[in-house]
């Protein structure tokens, strides 16, 4: 994910003088989270190219949008703010928060997988002061978890995770007058998505799945992009992570297999590419989600 102080809505944070970071991790697969302290401010967050959900912690009783002054938040209060999404804030008195950041590839991602529908169909629908309970009590354990401690990082990112998911759930709409140019048909789409699932063991090429749909290497490459929202060699590469995270979780299969099962090459490779994304070794991903 790009570096927190690169996330619009960080930086706008952390360049306030009156605002003060408790605390911040990179979460793995896109995701990352802060926990801030605020008082006396005003904030601006100009479209972002991520999303944010947030949760208020404590106070945040004088806290409004501008646009909005008549409408103030309250501990256990949500905010949704969708990548390009514009807005502006006044804080009056104190507010704990905490931030939750979300790349569009992790969004395009759960939208395929999740919703199966193309990102660019749908829309993370912006929210203001939502009442969420099971959400804030994630964001709750979420915070009292220790994100420099490495097993209690990985429960941290399987948080987060279900955070996400639920606002996939919950907080998704179809775009408004949107006309889709290019990409690849609806059936097609499945095609592919099923065949990657039933094969993530295999080998499976560019060729092979251009194959699929009968085009070029090339403009597959290009449509599946449109349709997918990421490259198809870093789609490959998060399902079979997503395999590997659920069999970690709920086997007790030996990592080889693990490795083999997910379509890596060897337990090294496979232990390079799990480090990469989530932060830790396979084994110790495993003892954390047992533990």
């Amino acid at each position: 994910m790009t570096p927190l102080d690169q996330l619009q809505v960080f930086k706008a944070m952390h360049d306030s003088p009156h605002a003060r970071l408790e605390h911040s991790a990179h979460l793995g697969d896109g995701l990352a989270a802060a926990l801030w302290n605020n008082r006396h401010d005003a904030r601006d967050y100009e479209a972002p190219s991520h999303h944010t959900l947030s949760c208020y912690i404590a106070d945040g009783t004088g806290t409004f949008r501008r646009d909005r002054p008549g409408h103030t938040g309250a501990p256990d209060k949500l905010c949704i703010m969708p990548a390009g999404s514009a807005s502006h804030w006044v804080v009056n008195g104190s507010i704990r928060l905490a931030h939750l950041y979300i790349s569009q590839e992790q969004f395009a991602l759960g939208c395929v997988s999740l919703l199966d529908r193309e990102p660019r169909e749908l829309q993370l629908q912006e929210a203001t002061f939502l009442d969420d309970p099971e959400q804030a009590r994630r964001f709750r354990q979420l915070i009292a978890l220790d994100w420099d401690e490495p097993a209690e990082r990985l429960l941290t990112s399987s948080l987060a995770h279900e955070i996400l998911d639920h606002a996939l759930l919950s907080q998704v709409g179809l775009r408004q007058g949107l006309r889709l140019k290019g990409g690849l048909a609806a059936h097609q789409r499945r095609q592919l998505s099923e065949y990657v699932e039933g094969h993530l063991d295999q080998p499976l090429s560019l060729g092979e799945l251009a194959a699929l749909c009968n085009l070029s290497e090339y403009h597959f490459a290009r449509m599946f992009r449109e349709s997918f929202g990421l490259p198809p060699h870093q789609y490959l590469l998060a399902r079979r992570l997503a395999k590997a995270r659920q069999l970690l979780r709920y086997g007790q299969l030996p990592l080889g297999e693990v490795a083999l099962l997910c379509g890596f090459a060897s337990a090294s490779h496979f232990s390079n590419r799990f480090r990469q994304a989530l932060g830790a070794t396979p084994g110790a991903y495993r003892t954390a989600l047992k533990s």
